[in-house]
């Protein structure tokens, strides 16, 4: 009996990508790793699933081996890959990309707040995708108009910031394997309602799709509800009312971090959908009011920026390191609470 668990995680990588365990039946006969995988892996060539063994993607009984592995009963076979294409077309767009860096095997992008990343129900232009497929006519999984061409990961439409975008089927595995290893070092800026008791902490609980409203996610103490979802964050900066957070994320669930701080107490600034939009710190006279709402017209959206990105080279095995400025309405909105605070203090 073969045994197959399909296990879809990862707020940026939800359903991009395919994570499966297999257990090989004892009457199995001995043949080829990567004879042996196509039987289980849609649509998912067997050159790709070379890719994926070549990238470490793959593993058997918790082991990288070769292609030329053969398999036998009773070994486990776990790995992640790309999911196969969807029949919907996608738009070739002309839309500005600012490009962070850029080489053969893959780039970084620096996403502004406002742009949906992938194409979906209500969004099939405009996106960060289909800027990609005009850009860049041959990316890896490019073929009959697949809905997620050369993404990795991805953030939410009204989050800024950076995103890696593999352009070979070599490096969208060695990548997606970084993220399912939790190896990927990212680190967001966000302004919060409240300041943190503790100066640094960590959320360590679970996040899944809430019940009442499946456009958000809420946390879940019982584990049998949701995933495993770890964020470790510092304050940066206390501003008294609102205060600017470092986090990192360890996993990357929908929505984490905004579900983390507002579990904790000190929702994001201005994020409309889990009521940062209101005020939340600070009593309501007049003055502070208008202050607030003025903030709110700066940043009509989730004080959230995806501020650096780091991950191992697929080619050349280096680490890679990048870093963003905040954007122009995250600076405008810091500025002016710093600057309220001060004219309190004076």
């Amino acid at each position: 009996m073969i045994e197959v668990q399909e296990n879809i995680e990862n707020e940026e990588e939800d359903e991009l990508f395919e994570h499966q365990r297999i257990v090989v039946d004892k009457g199995q006969v001995s043949m080829r790793l990567d004879k042996y995988l196509p039987h289980f892996t849609k649509n998912i060539s067997r050159n790709k699933i070379q890719n994926s063994i070549d990238a470490e993607a793959i593993k058997v009984n918790g082991i990288t081996v070769k292609a030329s592995y053969k398999v036998k009963a009773f070994d486990v076979i776990t790995f992640s890959l790309p999911r196969p294409p969807r029949d919907h077309e996608l738009l070739e767009e002309d839309i500005p990309l600012n490009i962070v860096y850029e080489d053969e095997d893959l780039m970084v992008v620096n996403k502004p707040a406002g742009m949906v990343v992938h194409p979906a129900v209500g969004n099939w232009s405009g996106t960060l995708v289909n800027g990609l497929v005009y850009y860049l006519k041959n990316l890896p999984t490019h073929r009959n108009g697949e809905i997620r061409p050369g993404l990795v990961h991805r953030i939410d439409k009204d989050t800024s910031g950076l995103l890696v975008i593999a352009k070979n089927d070599f490096s969208m595995t060695f990548l997606a394997k970084q993220f399912s290893d939790h190896s990927i070092e990212r680190t967001y800026y966000a302004l919060v309602w409240g300041v943190p008791k503790e100066t640094t902490g960590t959320v360590h609980n679970h996040i899944g799709r809430s019940l009442k409203n499946r456009k958000l996610s809420e946390v879940y103490l019982d584990a049998s509800h949701g995933k495993e979802s770890i964020t470790h964050y510092k304050i940066l900066k206390d501003f008294r009312y609102v205060s600017l957070i470092q986090c990192n994320l360890e996993t990357g669930r929908t929505h984490q971090i905004r579900v983390h701080m507002k579990f904790l107490g000190h929702t994001l600034f201005s994020d409309s959908e889990y009521g940062g939009d209101k005020i939340l710190r600070g009593q309501q006279f007049s003055n502070y009011k208008k202050f607030v709402e003025n903030c709110f017209e700066v940043m009509p959206r989730q004080a959230l920026h995806a501020k650096t990105l780091g991950f191992v080279h697929p080619r050349t095995k280096e680490w890679m390191q990048f870093d963003t400025e905040l954007p122009d309405d995250f600076k405008n909105v810091l500025e002016k609470w710093e600057s309220y605070i001060n004219n309190e203090r004076s």
